[in-house]
């Protein structure tokens, strides 16, 4: 059976716990608050450098294309395919499935990008402090009148 004395203790850790429990929760949104700071301007950077991967692969793809299509004008059946679909000549064939692969590699870059942009919206939303707007709009926010003058 519990004592007084240990009541009392207990009651006094207690009331010692709160104001602590205050300030884990303070620090809490204070680093929450910090990571969605730092954390939108970091993904927009992602947003940009996967956009240029893309960009590069993209350009490796176009290049194996434009190769593909010298070799299709160079002669009449240069390009003529298979029963199975693919190029006659290797070379073409080969060029071929480069540009694909590289379009591939664009395409995941771009989705990442589109991921990124995402979740740099997201921490852009989460880091607005609601409340704590600047102060020098003249007006309410949830409030806006607008009248018209007309001379008789």
């Amino acid at each position: 059976m519990m004592t007084r004395r240990s009541i009392t203790i207990l009651g006094l850790l207690a009331c010692g716990a709160v104001p602590a429990l205050g300030a884990q929760a303070a620090q809490r949104e204070s680093f929450q608050r910090a990571v969605a700071h730092k954390g939108k301007w970091i993904a927009a950077l992602g947003v940009a450098a996967l956009t240029i991967f893309a960009e590069r692969e993209h350009s490796h793809s176009r290049r194996e294309w434009n190769a593909l299509l010298d070799i299709c004008r160079s002669a009449q059946d240069a390009c003529a395919l298979g029963p199975d679909g693919r190029y006659m000549r290797s070379d073409a064939e080969q060029l071929y499935q480069r540009s694909r692969a590289y379009d591939r590699r664009a395409n995941r870059w771009l989705l990442g990008a589109q991921a990124s942009l995402l979740a740099t919206t997201a921490l852009f939303i989460i880091d607005l402090h609601p409340g704590e707007g600047p102060e020098n709009i003249p007006f309410p926010a949830n409030r806006i009148e607008v009248g018209v003058r007309l001379p008789f």
